[in-house]
């Protein structure tokens, strides 16, 4: 789709904006809304930062119960987020209520559409320029001193009404396939999960002779695979945390390991680092190469268990655990079959009276698994790395084409609200509904 641009431009005067459609406004923002304080514990529609979707202006629920005294709004009014602008979290609210925390609440003035002032301050180069201004180097805020200085360009508003229109529809469609790459890309992390669990519990030949396994939730295995339990073929390592009053712990040059650390399948390093001072005097003990560490304690196994392959001696905290296989399994083979458990693994999952979610290790490590013999384990391991292999660079392309889209989508308001399009002759596409109505008036004349 393309757009001519405006047959007369003037120069803005603002080297960012740069030509402005020769008919429009330029002027600073506290010109065009109203900067409301009025504070409220009304409380009946509350609204956070963590309530706006960066980028997009889309409302989140959520049942968070907000304690603090809020800036009131009315429908209509805009909620800028002050905090981390580069955020871009900006709302038009369609409701009265009460804006929590750190916002500039604005009220559009007359001259200007509530909509359209929200598609110009998503605008890449507006949260830019605010984003620069920030003060503050942990929590950077951008003050209303500035934000209000910003210069903002303001259509007729019948031009407003018609760029919001236009991009209310163009941006909805581009959305929708938004939406679309990321239920593929979870459909793939179905897959995914699909691929490892069937290959460890069932193997690769369909055809092979099958066996009860005696344990309910597995059903049959393949006849030549024997069932054991998990620390018959792995020995459990937990860890600790060194004083962090000892300054001279934490200044060392080896890996200590915490959940935070588990992003991948293989460990190399860690964000801590630990010295060998510290493993002399608090027996904090080191994990060979080849062993299988397990996240047992955070918030993120309300999820997923995150399993890595520690590919360097390093050590652990207490949230883990670090499997050391035994000459039965091999190290790639016992990472992916705690992967393909996940759902079963699950059910060995506490959560404590605060939340934080537990593997009952003792339960676990008690569980009945599916073990091929050693020499079949690379064929399978192999097999399960290609089959991952091609649904990563399958979601890998859908990732891609989601940062296209959001790019298209930013450079389109961008190009809408700052005049380098005219979209003047812009109609809304008839619905089904609207064109069946139009052949029906035509019949009857």
């Amino acid at each position: 789709m393309s757009f001519p641009r405006y047959p007369l431009y003037k120069d803005s005067g603002v080297e960012w904006l740069g030509e402005v459609p020769a008919h429009w406004d330029v002027k600073r923002l506290r010109y065009c809304v109203r900067l409301l304080t009025e504070k409220t514990d009304r409380r009946n529609f509350p609204v956070a930062l963590e309530n706006i979707e960066g980028w997009s202006g889309k409302f989140l629920p959520n049942e968070n119960d907000y304690e603090a005294d809020g800036v009131a709004f009315e429908s209509n009014d805009i909620l800028f987020g002050k905090l981390r602008p580069y955020l871009a979290k900006v709302l038009l609210t369609d409701r009265s209520g009460e804006a929590v925390g750190d916002f500039h609440v604005l009220r559009p003035k007359n001259s200007m559409i509530g909509r359209y002032c929200q598609y110009q301050m998503l605008n890449r180069e507006f949260i830019s320029i605010v984003d620069g201004s920030t003060y503050g180097a942990k929590m950077p805020r951008a003050s209303w001193d500035f934000v209000g200085g910003v210069q903002f360009v303001a259509p007729p508003t019948d031009e407003q009404s018609t760029i919001a229109a236009f991009l209310d529809h163009e941006t909805a469609k581009i959305d929708a396939l938004v939406d679309e790459q990321k239920r593929l890309i979870e459909l793939l992390k179905e897959k995914r999960q699909a691929v490892i669990s069937h290959a460890v519990t069932k193997g690769l030949d369909p055809n092979v002779p099958m066996k009860d396994s005696g344990v309910e939730w597995l059903g049959e295995v393949p006849e030549h695979w024997k069932i054991v339990r998990l620390k018959h073929i792995a020995i459990a390592q937990g860890g600790s945390t060194p004083s962090k009053d000892r300054d001279e712990y934490w200044q060392g040059d080896i890996p200590w390991v915490s959940p935070k650390d588990m992003k991948a399948d293989r460990l190399f390093d860690s964000i801590d680092h630990v010295s060998e001072e510290a493993l002399v005097e608090t027996g904090l003990s080191l994990v060979p190469i080849g062993a299988v560490l397990i996240v047992v304690r955070g918030m993120i196994l309300a999820h997923s268990v995150p399993v890595a392959i520690a590919e360097r001696e390093l050590t652990i905290n207490q949230d883990m655990k670090a499997l050391i296989p035994s000459e039965k399994i091999m190290s790639e083979y016992l990472l992916r079959l705690i992967a393909g458990l996940k759902d079963v693994i699950f059910e060995y999952i506490d959560a404590s009276a605060h939340g934080t979610r537990k593997i009952e290790w003792e339960r676990l490590e008690n569980m009945l698994i599916p073990l091929p013999p050693v020499t079949t384990q690379p064929e399978l391991t192999h097999s399960i790395d290609q089959q991952l292999q091609l649904i990563s660079r399958l979601s890998e392309k859908c990732t891609d084409a989601i940062h296209l889209l959001v790019e298209r989508r930013t450079a389109l308001i961008s190009a809408a609200v700052t005049g380098k399009i005219d979209v003047r002759g812009w109609k809304p596409p008839k619905t089904a509904s609207n064109a069946l109505k139009t052949n029906q008036a035509k019949e009857s004349a």
